[in-house]
């Protein structure tokens, strides 16, 4: 199970977070069936909608990373809600490439730094917040730094890390945020910039057995952290075949008529879970009617 854990500087002036995410990755390996670089890709992106849910206000609010850089990988999506429960879906799980330069998988490679990072946030208002920013590197966590920098006047830091192994299967996954107030002094600023140059790379930490409360504790070393809480995500998709009934609702009479005439039937297959929902055209036709009956109660209303 995955694990959140978040602390706070005794001044308040310096927050850090972060999440062991290996059960989440494997899960979207699992599902997906992604190649190695796209594992990594996706995982870094899901671990980052995770961490930045749980900074969501309210129960019910919900949080969007979309990622296009026009790389082979197309558009990734990560959904996450307040708890940190996320959900990822990926143009194409399948993209081959060299290892970089460093002799790691070329994320930014399949990625593509052509592009934007979205971040949407659905709040229950009338229309939902959406920030965007160039992607700058394509490796993920220098682009979420820079759109809190760049959208949310923030200085945040951000580490994700996915290790793969040679069967396809994830050893480790995880990340970090950490995150100034505007009143932070120059003593903590510097004591943050001491310790993340000792800090190995996150998905060294998950491997070797660190937990997320010992990370936490080692970001703000030295600046008497105290734990503020704990969440423990999981991947969830959530569609059912009620809410499917509702997208095929919204494709209106004519779009429905054509699915039974011309295909006799739909199969709606869920993007996040792979999961596949069958259609009669008997069952098409009594939501096209239910689409007809509600136009007919809204005409009369009006």
């Amino acid at each position: 199970m995955g694990r959140i854990t978040r602390a706070l500087s005794k001044d308040g002036s310096a927050m850090a977070m972060a999440i062991s995410a290996t059960d989440i990755v494997s899960r979207i390996e699992q599902i997906h069936k992604t190649s190695a670089v796209m594992t990594a890709a996706a995982g870094r992106l899901a671990a980052a909608a995770s961490m930045m849910g749980v900074l969501l206000k309210a129960e019910k609010d919900t949080l969007t990373l979309r990622l296009d850089g026009h790389g082979p990988g197309g558009v990734i999506l990560a959904v996450s809600d307040s708890n940190g429960n996320v959900k990822v879906s990926v143009g194409n799980p399948v993209v081959e490439l060299p290892l970089n330069a460093y002799g790691k998988l070329d994320v930014k490679g399949a990625v593509g730094t052509d592009g934007t990072l979205s971040i949407i946030r659905e709040m229950g208002l009338k229309e939902p917040y959406i920030g965007q920013v160039p992607i700058v590197s394509g490796e993920i966590a220098e682009d979420i730094t820079n759109y809190y920098a760049t959208s949310e006047q923030t200085p945040t830091v951000c580490g994700l890390g996915v290790l793969v192994n040679p069967d396809l299967s994830v050893q480790a996954a995880g990340g970090f945020l950490v995150q100034l107030l505007p009143f932070a002094d120059t003593g903590v600023i510097n004591r943050l910039e001491e310790n993340l140059k000792t800090l190995p790379p996150v998905s060294s930490m998950i491997r070797d057995g660190m937990t997320p409360k010992e990370i936490v504790l080692k970001l703000l070393d030295g600046l008497e952290p105290d734990i503020l809480d704990e969440y423990l995500p999981v991947y969830r998709c959530g569609c059912s075949r009620e809410r499917t009934e509702e997208v095929l609702r919204s494709l209106g009479r004519e779009e429905l008529d054509a699915m039974i005439k011309e295909d006799h039937g739909a199969e709606v297959c869920c993007h996040f879970c792979e999961k596949k929902y069958q259609f009669t055209e008997e069952e098409l036709a009594a939501i096209r009617d239910s689409v007809e009956h509600y136009d007919r109660d809204a005409e009369e209303k009006a």
